[in-house]
């Protein structure tokens, strides 16, 4: 078997899918069909009309994916959003992340705002919010939530989006170690759980320990049995 090409695009250009070692697109880019590398690195607004499927991808700007989002490692500074659902190994934020589907991470981390339409799934997840962050349902071995510098992201996105209150929204949230700030929830679930401030919870089941903040809202409180 060969050694893959390289896709190289540099200013304004377009390209075929297919099957790369490396792709690098620094400018405005846009390429036709589903798209395999081992490194997708892009600098400035990107449009791939198809999934991708990559070890390890970085991109700066803003880049619009027309399908499913499979790799290994991603580092974004920007805003990505994604036609379809999310896998890989581990994610680091700076800005905006969506994405259609459901969202599996091994380690989620960073700071700024996304939206999953799905379930998120994650090992670790520690997430300092500048812009909203929304799931349908989250499940987690570890949580942290805080919220970040928000002068800092409007800095960074400059208006290019609406300001969202800083808070995390899911009708679900399940795991081990829950420390939450800023997060609201129709059921919060976990063995060692911290409600903090400025979160709301219809209902809070847990089965070591639970803190709640004192401005914290909580409907209701169980201890579940091992």
């Amino acid at each position: 078997m060969g050694q893959r090409p390289d896709l190289i695009l540099n200013g304004v250009g377009s390209a075929a899918g297919g099957a790369y070692d490396k792709v690098l697109i620094d400018g405005v880019g846009k390429v036709m069909d589903s798209l395999s590398a081992r490194l997708f690195k892009a600098n400035g607004q990107i449009r791939v009309k198809g999934e991708l499927e990559t070890i390890e991808i970085e991109v700066n700007g803003i880049m619009n994916l027309e399908g499913p989002l499979r790799m290994n490692t991603m580092k974004l500074d920007g805003i990505l959003h994604v036609d379809g659902g999310i896998a890989g190994e581990s994610c680091v934020l700076n800005g905006l992340m969506t994405a259609k589907g459901d969202c599996e991470l091994e380690e989620f981390r960073g700071v700024g705002g996304f939206t999953i339409e799905g379930l998120l799934n994650a090992g670790r997840m520690d997430v300092r919010l500048a812009g909203a962050g929304q799931a349908h349902e989250i499940g987690v071995e570890t949580l942290k939530v805080r919220q970040g510098d928000q002068s800092l992201w409007n800095r960074l996105l400059g208006g290019i989006i609406p300001k969202l209150k800083p808070v995390l929204s899911a009708k679900v949230i399940e795991g081990d170690n829950l420390d939450l700030e800023y997060t609201n929830a129709d059921v919060i679930r976990g063995n060692h759980v911290i409600i903090g401030e400025g979160c709301s919870a219809g209902l809070v089941e847990y089965r070591t320990g639970l803190t709640v903040h004192p401005g914290a809202h909580v409907g209701k409180e169980v201890k579940t049995g091992d």
